[in-house]
């Protein structure tokens, strides 16, 4: 299956602004499963000049820098990719990271001493909070590790309301909670929470979901993905109650969410903005 992508991104500022350095992370991130055909990116007003890069965590994203003046930036991407079958549930976590949860008390799940300091930064969540007291709970009712993590994943989808809200901020994960509503981010950011109560390291997802029912209304999406030793990152979708396939195209990864915005950057001058932004999606028939 083939998928068009085009996703415009607009600013428009009430006065005249100079543009700061801007990173764009609109670069669809390799996966074994998808062949990027092509990926364009258009800028205007035109950079002074833009390269490509990479983060710290690995994520391509291009760079770009400007000069003079404008009351407005426009940013679209053009991305054709092609998706090969995925099964997401076709993987074997390692038996000593799965012995490494200690049955006896609370469920808590260790990583290894080489790559423990590594994975401490995307471990998330307070140890004693009502998310980690539901999060045990749900553990202790599930067969595996992996039949938890379908259940939970498939607990939020069913029992909080998704939101679509264009603001750019996530919520706290305990308000998320308590009001039993959020937005794709916000829903991905509480799971992240919930499973850093288990010991479990996960990280922010930002890209786009192809779903063959919806003629119209694509846009952004936000997931997670948490990191399980021998099988690597399993990607969780709370949205919708499933484990991520070959339709989910990622832009940009972190265990920070707000490092993950598509546009990020800033601009100098006393004015105000407004942001909109539009995604197609269409599948392309061979």
């Amino acid at each position: 299956m083939k998928l068009k992508i085009t996703h415009l991104t607009y600013y428009q500022y009430e006065k005249s602004v100079t543009l700061g350095i801007h990173d764009l992370f609109l670069i669809p991130q390799v996966q074994a499963f998808q062949t990027v055909l092509s990926s364009d990116l258009s800028i205007q007003p035109k950079p002074m000049g833009k390269a490509e890069r990479r983060d710290f965590i690995g994520n391509s994203y291009v760079q770009a820098w400007f000069a003079g003046e404008t009351q407005s930036m426009k940013v679209k991407s053009d991305i054709l990719v092609e998706c090969h079958k995925f099964n997401p549930f076709a993987f074997i976590v390692d038996p000593i990271f799965l012995k490494s949860n200690d049955s006896s008390g609370d469920p808590r799940f260790i990583y290894a001493t080489d790559i423990q300091p590594v994975v401490a930064a995307f471990i998330h969540g307070k140890s004693e909070s009502v998310l980690s007291t539901t999060a045990s709970k749900l553990f202790k009712q599930s067969s595996d590790l992996l039949d938890f993590l379908v259940k939970i994943t498939a607990n939020i989808h069913m029992n909080w309301e998704h939101l679509i809200r264009e603001e750019e901020d996530i919520w706290a994960p305990e308000f998320t909670f308590s009001i039993r509503k959020g937005s794709c981010r916000d829903l991905a950011w509480m799971e992240m929470n919930l499973l850093g109560t288990l010991g479990l390291a996960s990280r922010f997802v930002s890209g786009y979901a192809y779903n063959p029912e919806l003629e119209e209304g694509h846009e952004l999406h936000a997931w997670l993905e948490t990191y399980l030793p021998g099988a690597g990152w399993i990607g969780l979708d709370p949205s919708l109650g499933l484990l991520t396939n070959e339709l989910y195209v990622p832009l940009a990864f972190h265990p920070n969410p707000q490092l993950t915005l598509p546009v990020q950057g800033k601009y100098g001058g006393l004015s105000g903005s407004k942001l909109d932004t539009h995604v197609q999606i269409q599948q392309i028939k061979n």
